[in-house]
């Protein structure tokens, strides 16, 4: 579920943070509109993804944060990379 490219960076950036708006996200990936909301959207339908919206001076901001389920899926995710790493012979 976090392995493609883009869901992992998703992920690692929310990792650190409590939220961040979504135009942040999409500037730091250099991805389009489109193409980080149908990875928000998977995200969110695992659970891995909270979505907020607010209304300040009449425009509507997104923001993205990882809920625990994502973060511990992140982590497992994560370890399991270091773990083929150092099967391969790979160190940091």
């Amino acid at each position: 579920m976090i392995h493609p490219y883009n869901r992992l960076q998703v992920c690692a950036m929310l990792s650190s943070v409590e939220s961040l708006g979504f135009s942040e996200v999409r500037d730091a990936l250099g991805v389009s509109d489109s193409v980080l909301s149908k990875q928000v959207k998977v995200l969110q339908e695992a659970g891995y993804l909270a979505v907020r919206k607010e209304t300040h001076n009449s425009r509507v901001r997104t923001w993205l944060a990882l809920t625990p389920k994502g973060r511990k899926a992140l982590t497992a995710h994560l370890s399991e990379l270091r773990r083929i790493a150092e099967a391969a012979g790979l160190r940091d």
